[in-house]
């Protein structure tokens, strides 16, 4: 198959993206933005009916001047959206506390406690519920109860004959306190409560997004492997015979070199075929997963051997600690490849210093191979495991994938970490039959 073939596969399933945390946080800065913009209308309105209508002598000064200052703050969060900048939890949090810090001001000159809409400070604590981090709701609870018993134990206005008359009023404002005091104590608790839980069932939702995209990568590489496997078979063969022709042709001692080069060459092909009938068989009703159990340590060393075997140029230094008593493993050919591939690739970027160690607990084979290679860039090393990736110009980047997918798929976990000492370190963790420990 063709190689544009194989990248235009692999670049299609590459293409499906999801939504990005950054990109919820800007939606809710521009929602925080349109609600400003409810509120600075609002607040208009009421000083425009209650002085118009109402003919109340209100303070127009200091009203205006922090209406004026509510206005600013909207014309910022306007030239902030019109960029490109990252908005986050905390800028919008902050931008909620100036929202709470005008609200105090305007309930200040326009009645204290006793304004009906004082209890507009539960807007501002419920969107801190419903989208910031519980830290965030929690301080947002202190600062509105914080604001309103100020409001209500500060007497705005000493000539207000409800206020020193009849204190009938007096205990309505009281209940309109202690009310807003557990409503804000219900939202920092309960609503924190359910807006966690619902923030955690969508990143589950997420996390069996990005499951599903990578099982259609692999039966998208999957399709394509069957795919080369069918159309390499016959060149294969060919040379297989092409070779033995050589081989019966030349046997003069002279052709000593030459029948060296043909034994290479020999091997191989016959690396290739086996590896084709594992494809072919994983295809049919042979399945290549299906394994057979293993001493730990005796699979590492077949593991070990026929790697060796195929890069006999590459050094590898092992540190397997044998002393400490391991169990069973269900030793798989796609297991095999997977380690193989890691060791492959921790050989091309730097094939004189491979380091495999291994040890073991009652549950779990713990591995680590590392190299002393360049690295990846972040860039990369982001995306590693998660969509095929390469460095390498002649490579489609699906070897650390597939071993990524088989290790996960067997209930093992492979992460990638940069050595302090320069090169790469892959730590991989495989799940062990514990009822056969010896």
């Amino acid at each position: 198959m063709p190689a544009t073939a194989d990248h235009c596969i692999i670049g299609a399933v590459k293409h499906k993206t999801n939504k990005s945390p950054e990109e919820t946080t800007q939606r809710n800065y521009y929602r925080l933005f349109m609600l400003r913009n409810a509120e600075i209308a609002a607040i208009g309105l009421g000083i425009t009916v209650a002085t118009t209508f109402f003919k109340l002598s209100l303070p127009l000064q200091p009203l205006l001047v922090i209406l004026a200052l509510i206005t600013g703050l909207n014309i910022f969060t306007w030239l902030r959206l019109t960029t490109d900048t990252r908005h986050s939890d905390t800028e919008l949090f902050i931008q909620m506390l100036l929202d709470v810090a005008g609200l105090t001001g305007v309930f200040f000159y326009t009645g204290g406690a006793s304004n009906p809409f004082v209890w507009f400070y539960l807007l501002p604590l419920m969107i801190a519920a419903t989208i910031l981090p519980r830290r965030y709701t929690w301080i947002m609870a202190a600062l509105t109860v914080l604001c309103y018993s100020a409001l209500f134990f500060i007497d705005t206005q000493p000539d207000s004959e409800h206020a020193h008359h009849e204190s009938g009023f007096q205990m309505h404002v009281f209940g309109m306190w202690l009310g807003f005091v557990m409503s804000a104590g219900f939202v920092a608790v309960i609503i924190v409560g359910m807006a966690h839980n619902l923030r955690e069932r969508d990143r589950k939702l997420a996390e069996a997004r990005e499951q599903a995209l990578q099982n259609e990568r692999l039966v998208a590489l999957g399709t394509l492997a069957t795919g080369a496997a069918h159309e390499l078979g016959t060149p294969l063969g060919t040379m297989a015979i092409l070779t033995a022709d050589l081989e019966q042709e030349y046997t003069d001692s002279a052709d000593h070199d030459l029948h060296r080069k043909l034994g290479i060459l020999r091997g191989q092909i016959d690396r290739c075929k086996e590896t084709l009938s594992v494809i072919s068989a994983s295809a049919g009703a042979g399945r290549a997963e299906s394994g057979h159990r293993m001493h730990a340590h005796d699979y590492l060393d077949a593991v070990i051997t026929e790697w060796q075997a195929q890069r006999p140029g590459a050094a590898l230094a092992t540190d397997i600690d044998t002393a400490t008593p391991c169990a069973d493993i269900i030793a798989e050919r796609t297991l095999t490849q997977a380690l193989i591939n890691v060791l492959n690739n921790a050989a091309d970027a730097s094939p004189e210093n491979v380091t495999l160690k291994g040890n073991c607990t009652k549950t779990t084979l713990l591995l680590e191979i590392s190299d002393r290679g360049p690295g990846f860039s972040a860039a990369i090393h982001d995306q590693l495991g998660k969509t095929p990736v390469t460095t390498k110009t002649e490579g489609l980047g699906v070897g650390l994938y597939l071993a990524h997918a088989t290790i996960q798929r067997l209930g093992g976990n492979l992460s990638i970490n940069k050595r302090e000492q320069g090169g790469t370190t892959l730590h991989i963790t495989l799940p062990l039959l514990t009822e056969s420990v010896s």
